[in-house]
C-alpha cells in the first residue's frame, strides 16, 4: 500500500477544508443578499436626508419655541428628517453635571420643562409638517432614571443583581437602571409609551438608543403598533444586530465606516479599506435597508472630538462620501456652519452660528441627492459599483445607477497627489457638480490634489 507523507495529508486536509468553508460563506452570502426586509418603508424616506438637533444646545435660550426660528434656515439648507434627541424630563437622583444626561429619563410621557411645553412641542412638530419636515424622536427602551416612577412601582421590571439590587446596564452608566424585557408588562407599557407620541404629537418615527440591547421581537411588536397609527420611520443606534432590519427598522449606524474614515484621515487605513467596508456591507443588508452614513453625532462630537478635529483636510472629502455612498446622510447641529467646538454632554453650552462655507457645500450635496435617484435610499437608489482604478490604495471611485440616471464618484483618501486612469466604469461626457467641468469617462490621467474628490453627472 503507498504511504502517504504526514505532511501531503495534513495539506489535503487543509486545501479541502478551505475550499468547504469557501463554499459554506458564498452559501451564506448568497443567502444573505437574497434576503429582503419586511420593514415598511415610507415613501418620503427614499430621499432623505436627516439632521439631529440637539434642542438644549441649539439656541441661548433652548427650547422649542426657539428652535421653530430656525426652521426655514434648515428648510433653506435642504433637509427632510429632523431628529431631535431625548425631549423628556431628565432625572436628579445620579444626574451627571448640572443638567443631566438626554438619556436618563424619568417620564416618558413628559416634557423637560426646560425646552416648553407639550403645546410648544405639538406646534413645532406642526411647523416642521407644513414646511414639509418630518420629526423623529429620541427613545431610550434600554433603561431609565433612577427616579423614574417604575423604580417603585414597578421593580419586578428592571434588572437585579445576586443580591436583588437594580443595576445600571453598564458599570459607568451610574445615572441610569437596567430594564428586564423578560417582562410582558413592561413591553406593554413601553408600547404604550411610543404610540403616545404618534397619537398625541403626530411625530413621524424614532432613533432607538442602544437599539442591539433590547430584544428583536419587542422591536417588532412596538413598530407594528406604531403602523398600525401611522406610516413611521426607524432607526437603530446598532450596527451589530442585523435582524433588526427585518422588521422593525429601515435603518442603522454606519458605525463602521465612521471609524474608517477617521483612521483614513489619520493615516491608519487607506482606500482599499474603504472598498472591502462595502463589499462586505453589500451582502450584509438586507434589501431595502441601510445603513446611516455619519462624519459626526452628539457622541462623536462630545466625546471623541468634532469632525474637523477628526478629519483635518479630508473634513470635505469624508463628509461628500457619506453623500454619495449606499445610505442616508446624517448632519449634526452646527456641521453646516463648520462648528469645531466639542458640546458638553451634561452641561449648558450653546452652539455658535455663524456664516461658513460648509453651508453652501451641504446645500450642493442635498441638491445633488434630491436630483439624483441613483443616490437615493434603499431599492429607491442604485447599487455601488466600484471602478479599478490604477492606485487602489489611494483612490476610492465607483458609479452609482438607477434607470437613466447615472453618478460617478471619485476620492483621492490620501495626502498625495495622484493622476487617475480608471480602467472600467461609464463611457460618455460627464459634468463635475462643483466646477461645472465637463470629463470623457473611463478617465485618463485625471489630477487629484490631496484629499480631492470629483463627483460627476450626466446632463
Amino acid at each position: 500500500m503507498k504511504q502517504i507523507k504526514p505532511f501531503v495529508l495534513i495539506s489535503s486536509i487543509l486545501v479541502l477544508f478551505s475550499a468547504c468553508q469557501s463554499r459554506q460563506q458564498s452559501q451564506e452570502q448568497a443567502s444573505r443578499k437574497l434576503k429582503v426586509s419586511n420593514t415598511p418603508v415610507p415613501e418620503w424616506s427614499k430621499d432623505a436626508v436627516i439632521y439631529e438637533v440637539n434642542i438644549r444646545q441649539y439656541t441661548p435660550e433652548g427650547t422649542f419655541n426657539a428652535f421653530a426660528q430656525h426652521l426655514p434656515r434648515l428648510k433653506e439648507l435642504g433637509v427632510d428628517i429632523l431628529w431631535l434627541m431625548p425631549i423628556y424630563p431628565i432625572g436628579e437622583k445620579n444626574r451627571k453635571g448640572s443638567l443631566g444626561s438626554y438619556y436618563s429619563i424619568k417620564d416618558y410621557k413628559g416634557i423637560n420643562p426646560e425646552y416648553g411645553t407639550l403645546e410648544d412641542f405639538k406646534a413645532l412638530v406642526q411647523k416642521a409638517h407644513e414646511m414639509d419636515m418630518k420629526i423623529i424622536l429620541d427613545w431610550v427602551a434600554n433603561h431609565t432614571a433612577w427616579d423614574h416612577p417604575w423604580i417603585n412601582q414597578h421593580p419586578d421590571w428592571y434588572s437585579k443583581n445576586e443580591e436583588g439590587d437594580i443595576i445600571p446596564p453598564v458599570e459607568d452608566w451610574t445615572d441610569v437602571a437596567d430594564l428586564d424585557y423578560s417582562n410582558p408588562n413592561l413591553r406593554e407599557a413601553m408600547i404604550d409609551a411610543m404610540t403616545y407620541w404618534v397619537r398625541e404629537a403626530d411625530i413621524d418615527g424614532f432613533r432607538c438608543d442602544v437599539a442591539g440591547m433590547v430584544p428583536v421581537d419587542f422591536w417588532e411588536s412596538a413598530r407594528a403598533a406604531l403602523d398600525s397609527i401611522k406610516p413611521v420611520w426607524m432607526l437603530a443606534e446598532d450596527e451589530a444586530e442585523i435582524s433588526l432590519l427585518d422588521n422593525a427598522f429601515n435603518a442603522n449606524y454606519g458605525w463602521e465606516l465612521h471609524h474608517i474614515m477617521n483612521d483614513v484621515a489619520k493615516g491608519d487605513k487607506n482606500a482599499l479599506d474603504v472598498a472591502a467596508y462595502f463589499q462586505k456591507t453589500d451582502t450584509l443588508y438586507p434589501k431595502g435597508s441601510w445603513p446611516m452614513q455619519f462624519t459626526s453625532n452628539h457622541d462623536e462630537n462630545s466625546w471623541n472630538g468634532t469632525a474637523p478635529e477628526r478629519l483635518g483636510n479630508a473634513l470635505k472629502t469624508m463628509a461628500a462620501l457619506t453623500f454619495t455612498v449606499e445610505g442616508m446622510p446624517l448632519i449634526y447641529s452646527g456641521q453646516e456652519v463648520g462648528m469645531d467646538k466639542r458640546l458638553r454632554f451634561f452641561d449648558k453650552d450653546t452652539i455658535e452660528w455663524k456664516e461658513s462655507d460648509m453651508t453652501p457645500f451641504y446645500q450642493t450635496l442635498i441638491k445633488l441627492k434630491k436630483e439624483n435617484p441613483a443616490l437615493w435610499n434603499g431599492t429607491a437608489g442604485g447599487d455601488l459599483q466600484i471602478i479599478t482604478t490604477n492606485a487602489p490604495e489611494n483612490i476610492f471611485a465607483f458609479v452609482r445607477e438607477k434607470e437613466n440616471n447615472l453618478v460617478i464618484a471619485v476620492f483621492n483618501l490620501s495626502d498625495k497627489s495622484v493622476s487617475l486612469f480608471a480602467e472600467n466604469g461609464p463611457k460618455g461626457v460627464f459634468t463635475e457638480i462643483f466646477s461645472n467641468g465637463q470629463m470623457e469617462w473611463p478617465a485618463k490621467g485625471i489630477l487629484l490634489q490631496p484629499w480631492d474628490f470629483k463627483i460627476y453627472i450626466r446632463k
